[in-house]
């Protein structure tokens, strides 16, 4: 029997957010074939191994160069020594990029498993624009990396022209859910502790509670119609008392943060309004998983979100510094209950037909194959 694929992922952090949730799928769907073993850039942000299939080996190994740090030849040496070993290395946005630095310096001495990058989007440090020097190092960095993966066509354009990457190197491959799995009508307590005020709708959000999400901007446009409208937030992240206390300041009450959920599927239903308030993202899961499970959108025009929603979902997809603007949008689908569920309706079929799992496994698995040398090591 073929031995299991040992797979080395160095990511930013590990926080359940969509590049996690995609990689956690991903490990899911590949079951036995492949085994892992996964280092955060963040110490202690592993919140996503929750949702990991009992069945898949994974490692979390305390003891590991760390992702982080002052950049210098002898830390590189380090990293690119603990990738041996290995038959693949991948590896997810900024914060792994001195890994993939590491990899660019002495792969051809160490004869370094290969890698591949993916980049999903920017934190808060460059969502109001790409800062000069990590475009540099990006391109100096990539130089030995097999494939640079996006999900969206802003980040394909930004890998070309920013980054002045490869033609051939830059893959596109469009995130996707099990759709069907929305189908179904989640149980009433799906989410726990959750106390529906009477009269009132629920505005919902996916998110890790951090600054780029601009929750409290979330918290404040649902404030404003705070005598029909009720707020819950599904995530974890250091914003979290920040967040509380913006709903505190503006009379908010009964917001509702229960944490990490797994399995979107099973609540999401919930929620009678999606809003996305983001000050930077690419092609957002959450919004699939929206979409999917029938809702209508409030959201920030940022990434590919504009393209992603159904047509009549597009006058709802705001300018990400207009706040009046997105607080108007959850005041207009609020108040029309017809033209809510036309769209959930309009944006349940498009994920249906464009936004399916099935191709998005097929993708990677031939991607990695590729890299492996073994074309169906996945499959």
């Amino acid at each position: 029997m073929t031995r299991p694929v040992r797979i080395l992922h160095l990511h930013s952090s590990f926080s359940l957010g969509g590049k996690e949730a995609r990689a956690v799928r991903l490990m899911n769907a590949w079951e036995k074939r492949a085994s892992h073993c996964i280092l955060s850039g963040v110490p202690g942000q592993l919140g996503a191994r929750e949702a990991i299939a009992p069945g898949v080996a994974t490692e979390f190994p305390e003891r590991a160069p760390a992702l982080a740090g002052r950049p210098s030849v002898a830390r590189y040496w380090r990293l690119a020594c603990y990738m041996q070993g290995f038959d693949l290395v991948l590896s997810y946005n900024w914060g792994a990029m001195d890994a993939v630095m590491a990899h660019r310096l002495f792969a051809p001495v160490m004869k370094l498993p290969a890698l591949i990058h993916h980049e999903d989007g920017f934190n808060s440090d460059e969502a109001g624009g790409l800062k000069s020097s990590r475009n540099q190092f990006r391109h100096i960095g990539l130089g030995s990396a097999r494939a640079l993966v996006v999900p969206s066509t802003k980040l394909e354009r930004i890998a070309l022209c920013d980054w002045r990457q490869p033609r051939d190197k830059v893959r596109l491959i469009r995130n996707g859910i099990d759709v069907a799995r929305y189908a179904e009508p989640p149980a009433t307590d799906a989410i726990p502790d959750l106390i529906r005020s009477p009269g009132k709708l629920l505005v919902g959000t996916l998110a890790g509670l951090r600054p780029v999400k601009n929750l409290r901007k979330l918290v404040r446009a649902v404030a404003a119609h705070k005598d029909r409208l009720q707020l819950v937030i599904v995530g974890e992240g250091p914003e979290r008392q920040a967040i509380v206390a913006e709903a505190l300041a503006h009379g908010l009450p009964h917001i509702h943060l229960p944490g990490f959920m797994a399995e979107p599927f099973r609540f999401i239903g919930l929620f009678d309004l999606f809003a996305l308030s983001s000050d930077s993202e690419q092609f957002p899961i959450s919004l699939v998983e929206a979409m999917a499970a029938g809702l209508a959108a409030v959201a920030t025009d940022v990434g590919d979100v504009a393209e992603m929603v159904a047509a009549e979902n597009r006058p709802f997809i705001v300018p990400v510094s207009d706040e009046t603007a997105f607080t108007a949008a959850l005041e207009r689908l609020s108040s029309d209950s017809r033209l809510r569920s036309a769209i959930g309706a309009a944006n349940r079929n498009k994920a249906v037909h464009a936004y399916a799992e099935t191709q998005m496994i097929v993708s990677y698995a031939a991607l990695y194959g590729e890299a492996l040398g073994r074309p169906d090591a996945l499959l």
